[in-house]
């Protein structure tokens, strides 16, 4: 098969960029006295060009075909700025293992926490959301000793596991067929008097449904327990709220008065693997991070983020990362960032405008996407021959250079079938401001497939 021209490589700014930042941070240190070079270059050349052909093998994560998993390239300037950093490798365990970089998360962080309406915070990044809602849930169980964690089904996976690794007791809540954790069965929950977290979650993985947060508010009025949003997915699409559907434009309206929030720069953030950030409207839960190292690093009598992260070590490149990008991209309303959250929705709501036009398909019976998240289901007899013409679409859609993923529902969710029945579905994540652009070559490239497994 031909290789398709989309997939050529584009001229890549990062390299001169780079180039130029480095003799700037050379300079910084023109002071010291000068190093040998050491190492092979035509070595170096033959490992790294052998490291190149074994990516190869990769579907094109950059590329707006690949509309399948929740993949966003991070931004040229964030891969810019995190290899600038890795010259100097600093630790941001510590003020002594990373100064600048310390700072400059410290002062990214405090920018996502403004952005969900927070002045006051206690916050950091993190390896990534499983880690920042490990944090979350530990401060939740120090808070509340014993006292059971309860989610949506459609929840994360991981907050059942993380419960289980922090020996607390974790109990999945039902969900509507929008995705959407049930008010009614989490009452149910409540009135036993044993649940000291409920966990919220604003973007769940499937169908990027967005939790009722205001009604789990006003419950939290009667019943009294921690709040803990779980946005590692759809934390930045606070920036748009006013573009969404009413309830989740309500439950974003309402994030600034959860106990604790998660979200992961990279997912929509533009940042590379792994950064995520865990914040806590209360900066008093530091004290339950508190401790007396002898071998920590102690030179600085300020606070270091070693001193309020259950983490040691952590890439203080992924903060000098998230610094630059913000630096360029402001997280505020109406700005070039959110445009290109607002680009990627207005591509997903595009597609299940298509699909739902189209006999061969259904698309969620509860309405369009909540966010940029896209499922539907392909037309057939039996929920066994739907997911088996999924799969076939699936590969013949990828042999055209488009790539989508596939994920199991709930059957009645698309056409009332039986309510224990599940259904494997075709699935797209359309989280690239460029999807927008691309959208009618994705249609014409899946409808070229879906015509070669179920016809016209």
């Amino acid at each position: 098969m031909a290789r398709d021209p989309i997939l050529a490589p584009v001229r890549d700014p990062v390299p001169e960029l780079l180039a130029q930042a480095a003799a700037r941070l050379a300079r910084e240190f023109s002071a010291l006295p000068a190093l040998t070079e050491s190492g092979d270059s035509a070595r170096l050349a033959a490992v790294l060009d052998e490291t190149a052909a074994r990516l190869g093998d990769n579907y094109p994560y950059f590329h707006p075909l690949y509309v399948g998993q929740m993949l966003k390239p991070p931004h040229p300037v964030a891969r810019a700025a995190y290899a600038l950093a890795m010259s100097i490798n600093p630790n941001n365990h510590a003020r002594d293992g990373g100064r600048a970089s310390s700072e400059m998360e410290i002062e990214a962080v405090g920018q996502i926490a403004r952005m969900f309406g927070w002045d006051r915070h206690l916050g950091h990044l993190t390896s990534g959301g499983t880690m920042a809602n490990l944090e979350a849930l530990w401060v939740a169980g120090q808070i509340a000793p014993g006292k059971r964690i309860v989610g949506s089904a459609q929840a994360h996976y991981t907050h059942g596991r993380i419960s289980g690794v922090l020996k607390l007791d974790y109990s999945p809540v039902a969900a509507d067929a929008s995705g959407r954790m049930e008010p009614a069965a989490l009452e149910d929950e409540l009135k036993k008097g044993d649940v000291g977290t409920v966990v919220a979650t604003l973007g769940t993985t499937a169908i990027g449904a967005v939790d009722p947060l205001e009604e789990i508010l006003a419950l939290r009025e009667k019943y009294g327990f921690r709040i803990h949003v779980d946005a590692a997915y759809g934390g930045y699409f606070r920036l748009i709220g006013e573009e969404l559907a009413e309830p989740a434009r309500r439950a974003y309206a309402a994030i600034s008065e959860a106990d604790s929030i998660v979200v992961d720069p990279h997912k929509h953030g533009l940042q590379p693997y792994g950064c995520g950030c865990v914040l806590f409207r209360d900066p008093g839960v530091g004290r339950f991070y508190k401790h007396d190292s002898p071998y920590t690093y102690f030179t600085s009598s300020e606070l270091h983020l070693g001193e309020i992260s259950l983490e040691c070590s952590r890439a203080g490149a992924a903060a000098v990362s998230l610094w630059t990008t913000q630096k360029l991209l402001p997280l505020t309303v109406g700005g070039e960032f959110a445009a290109g959250l607002a680009a990627g929705r207005r591509a997903a709501l595009e597609l299940d405008r298509r699909l739902r036009a189209d006999g061969r398909f259904e698309a969620l019976a509860a309405g369009a996407p909540q966010l940029d998240i896209v499922v539907w289901k392909v037309k057939a007899a039996s929920a066994e021959e739907a997911s088996e013409r999924a799969q076939k679409i699936f590969d013949a859609a990828a042999r055209r250079n488009l790539h989508l993923a596939l994920v199991q529902l709930p059957r009645y969710w698309f056409d009332g079938g039986v309510d224990t029945e599940t259904v494997t579905c075709l699935r797209s994540v359309l989280m690239k401001p460029e999807h927008e652009a691309w959208l009618p070559r994705i249609w014409d490239e899946l409808d070229a497939a879906s015509t070669e497994v179920v016809g016209e």
